[in-house]
């Protein structure tokens, strides 16, 4: 059983006539002839009375038209349904972003996103750059944005901004060499933040093993890491992002180590298909730079 034959058998019931069915269905009388008896043969049911030259319903098929005219219904519905999802007016992208770009980047680009595209949910998670790679991974998120590079073959990832990376402190200080950094007593990230990861790099870069830092404690957030550095608990490489509002409240300084800036990346999986709500984020975040 098809849709054509059901939508042909519906043509017909309505208009009790196989030649005005046809001529209205855009088919020709043999085809929607042929239609009818394979739905009768394959079910040896017959749905229509053949009395002269016209045709009636017979009582199973009364009862057929009503359950054909709902399949074809719930078709055209799936077929609006899939019409929407292409066209942006439905569904559900689902994104994941490390804390820096979830709680400071991101937000103004997705309220610009749900501007334009009012009737495609969003669902936004939360996870270190690790976490946030591997989600994409295996399908739980369409897109992630991260901070830095992550180095997975089955992931497409590029560039979407720059992050500037501070040494911040409650207290101004000094001269910060590599003997100041050793000395200094350190708030940190968890392993796989990329806010840790891309500060290790850069140590290792200046010939200081991250392995040798005094770290006092390690938080899972940029707001605790800034907090305890507020309350003099020791000192922190954090994004610009996140201590933009206390270096100018002077709750925190800027110690001035001159890290370089790191970028923010979007990642996707090279084989998963790519929905059009996708694009039209990928799209945005281009636009914005």
């Amino acid at each position: 059983m098809t849709l054509e034959q059901l939508r042909i058998f519906v043509g017909v019931a309505e208009r009790e006539h196989m030649t005005r069915a046809a001529e209205a269905l855009n088919v020709t009388q043999s085809a929607a002839s042929a239609a009818i008896a394979a739905l009768e043969a394959r079910h040896d049911v017959p749905l229509f009375h053949r009395v002269g030259r016209g045709i009636e319903l017979t009582e199973a098929g009364r009862m057929f038209l009503d359950e054909a005219r709902a399949v074809l219904r719930r078709a055209a519905s799936a077929g609006l349904a899939l019409a929407e999802f292409g066209g942006l007016k439905r569904g559900t992208l689902r994104i994941v972003a490390s804390q820096t770009i979830a709680s400071y980047w991101l937000p103004a680009r997705l309220a610009e996103f749900h501007r334009r595209h009012p009737l495609i949910g969003i669902e936004l998670a939360i996870d270190n750059t690790d976490g946030a790679a591997a989600q994409v991974l295996d399908g739980t998120a369409e897109l992630g944005f991260v901070e830095g590079s992550v180095d997975e073959p089955a992931l497409a990832h590029w560039k979407v901004a720059e992050d500037r990376m501070l040494l911040v402190g409650a207290e101004p200080t000094g001269n910060v060499d590599e003997t100041w950094v050793r000395e200094a007593n350190w708030i940190v990230r968890e392993q796989g933040s990329g806010t840790r990861s891309t500060f290790e790099e850069v140590l290792r870069h200046r010939g200081v093993d991250p392995a040798d830092l005094r770290i006092g404690m390690t938080l899972p957030s940029n707001e605790a890491v800034r907090s305890a550095v507020e309350a003099g608990a020791g000192v922190a490489v954090l994004s610009e992002l996140v201590v933009r509002r206390a270096l100018a409240a002077g709750h925190l300084h800027d110690l001035g180590l001159g890290l370089p800036a790191r970028p923010f990346e979007a990642l996707r999986h090279k084989e998963r298909y790519r929905t059009k709500a996708a694009d039209a984020l990928t799209d945005l975040v281009k636009e914005h730079g």
